[in-house]
């Protein structure tokens, strides 16, 4: 499989259509007179959440030098998204989520924890986050709010950011690694339903496949499953 899928900057082009759509989304998102009686509200606000977790799947990627054959670029990539999704430090995530493929499911992974859901998510979310990141937040907003209705900016950036890290935790850490597992990779795998597959976490569902082909990037992991 490794000789089948060669890295190529294909993977620019999939990383410049999800950077696009998220701003395109939002700039949508924010000229629109919000309603929560209007249809349209509800769909930019999925696809915002949707688009929110295409930008770290796609700093996932990078981390794992499957967005181009340059890593200058991957990096450059990689730091664009982290930067747009929660003013993320890429350096930090790429180290810490290397340990995590180096020691999966033990206690020097920083994405495992034993304890439940809730106890578990605090701990993964705070285990990334830092308080440069609340500042850039503040920062933002405040200079934002003074061209933007502060309402939109609460709907359609901060709460599909919040919503984003529990869709990324539910469908790419919680479910594949929780519970006993009896193979090299510690992880579970999702039934084969690529629809399904993509929209709940660009295929990340697939995890099992994700841990043992690394090099493979998430718009091909659908391939593995096959």
């Amino acid at each position: 499989m490794k000789q089948s899928i060669q890295i190529s900057n294909k993977g620019v082009w999939v990383a410049i259509v999800i950077i696009s759509l998220w701003f395109v989304n939002l700039s949508v998102a924010f000229s629109l007179d919000l309603s929560f009686n209007n249809p349209l509200t509800y769909f930019l606000f999925l696809i915002q959440i949707h688009l929110f977790t295409g930008l770290f799947i796609t700093a996932h990627d990078a981390m794992h030098g499957t967005v181009s054959p340059s890593k200058p670029v991957n990096n450059f990539i990689g730091k664009i998204c982290t930067f747009l999704y929660a003013f993320f430090p890429y350096k930090n995530l790429y180290k810490k989520h290397h340990l995590h493929h180096k020691h999966v499911g033990t206690e020097h992974d920083p994405d495992f924890n034993e304890s439940g859901f809730v106890k578990w998510y605090f701990k993964f979310v705070f285990e990334y986050i830092t308080i440069w990141q609340f500042v850039g937040y503040a920062i933002s907003f405040n200079i934002l709010k003074l061209f933007l209705p502060t309402q939109n900016l609460i709907f359609f950036w901060i709460i599909p950011a919040i919503l984003s890290t529990l869709q990324l935790f539910y469908f790419g850490t919680y479910l594949p690694h929780k519970g006993e597992h009896d193979n090299k990779h510690k992880s579970t795998s999702q039934t084969k339903n690529h629809l399904w597959a993509f929209v709940s976490c660009y295929f990340f569902g697939y995890h099992y496949e994700h841990h043992d082909k690394p090099y493979v990037p998430w718009w091909q992991l659908y391939r593995v499953k096959e």
